[in-house]
């Protein structure tokens, strides 16, 4: 097969083609319309560039259509060829949520995230993280004074992802019916916190980081992050660069399954190369947010009274008092590994 066939087969086959005929589902929920979520059993593949790119979020693998069909099984790349071959003609399902790409032109990130008003009590956005996702309104309050969070269409919220000069760069979009990310813009950091914190918790989305500050009600040396549900070479480069701060502690808050595990090994990895203090903080059930709101909650209050009287007599004793059980002092160079427990 010459350069030519080679080129054609590319723009006839989409990768998503591929992973269905192999049996992969798509999973809407964690799906954009940018980024296509498929799986299949514990493993995943992400689809992006409209089809014609690939990555596994667990392992470095990643290409085109042909490095794809050599993931899936081919022997060299002749036998991917032929793999990819056959399914020229193949239409794969559209996703019930994708939209058709919008006919006029986008304004710039400034300029759309401008237009855009902040969330106030009873607002949309204001009920949907309060009320649907259970954040304290005192959290909300915080990340809307640091013009962290706008108004979204439809009764969803916007939180601002940006670089080390505090530079907007996108935002995460969550609401009851839909999750995506800023059209042009480009994932890096959700902050939240005091910018020149030691402390760095790393989640995976900016309800998740809302959460755990909430959880640990927001412990003033600390800066919540958020990778907005990724890892993109951004967001590498802005964890390394909080790394290189003195005294840097970071704790690899990220969700509690499988894909949380391997971002945390690249915390854990970043923090080594920087010779700074790192901890592995798992929450209880799949994220913080499901923590904050779910069965975890009832544990964390009932252990608050248990220690303090009563919550509020807690959080008024200040100090290592106002903590909650799942945060203790850290401990030389031990390495948390511990349900809904952090050693930093």
């Amino acid at each position: 097969m010459d350069k030519r066939d080679i080129e054609e087969l590319r723009q006839k086959v989409g990768c998503a083609a591929l992973l269905e005929k192999d049996g992969w589902k798509v999973d809407v929920k964690e799906s954009t319309r940018r980024a296509i979520k498929y799986r299949r059993d514990s493993n995943i593949i992400i689809v992006i560039h409209e089809g014609r790119g690939w990555f596994d979020p667990l392992s470095p693998a990643k290409g085109d259509v042909f490095s794809l069909a050599e993931h899936l099984g081919s022997v060299g790349f002749s036998d991917a060829c032929d793999r990819v071959a056959e399914a020229v003609g193949f239409v794969p399902r559209t996703p019930v949520w994708q939209r058709p790409a919008r006919p006029k032109a986008l304004g710039s990130i400034a300029e759309r995230w401008g237009h855009r008003v902040e969330p106030r009590p009873g607002s949309p956005a204001w009920r949907y993280l309060t009320d649907g996702r259970g954040l304290p309104a005192d959290i909300v309050k915080q990340a809307v004074a640091c013009d962290r969070l706008r108004e979204g269409p439809k009764g969803s919220m916007w939180a601002a992802h940006s670089d080390s000069a505090g530079a907007l760069t996108g935002w995460e979009e969550r609401g009851p019916a839909w999750r995506g990310f800023a059209s042009d813009g480009a994932k890096e950091l959700f902050r939240f916190g005091p910018a020149r914190s030691e402390r760095i918790c790393i989640t995976e989305a900016a309800i998740d980081a809302m959460s755990l500050a909430a959880i640990e009600i927001h412990r003033s040396d600390t800066l919540y992050v958020s990778t907005g549900g990724g890892w993109s070479p951004a967001t590498d480069r802005a964890i390394r660069n909080l790394a290189k701060r003195a005294n840097a502690r970071l704790v690899a808050a990220t969700d509690n399954n499988r894909q949380g595990d391997v971002y945390a090994d690249r915390v854990r990895a970043i923090a080594a190369e920087a010779s700074v203090q790192y901890a592995r903080s798992r929450p209880c059930a799949g994220d913080w947010n499901e923590d904050l709101t779910g069965p975890a909650k009832l544990l964390r209050t009932a252990e608050q009274v248990d220690s303090a009287g009563t919550p509020d007599a807690r959080t008024r004793a200040g100090g290592a008092a106002s903590r909650l059980p799942h945060d203790r002092k850290w401990r030389g160079s031990h390495l948390s590994d511990a349900k809904g427990k952090s050693e930093l």
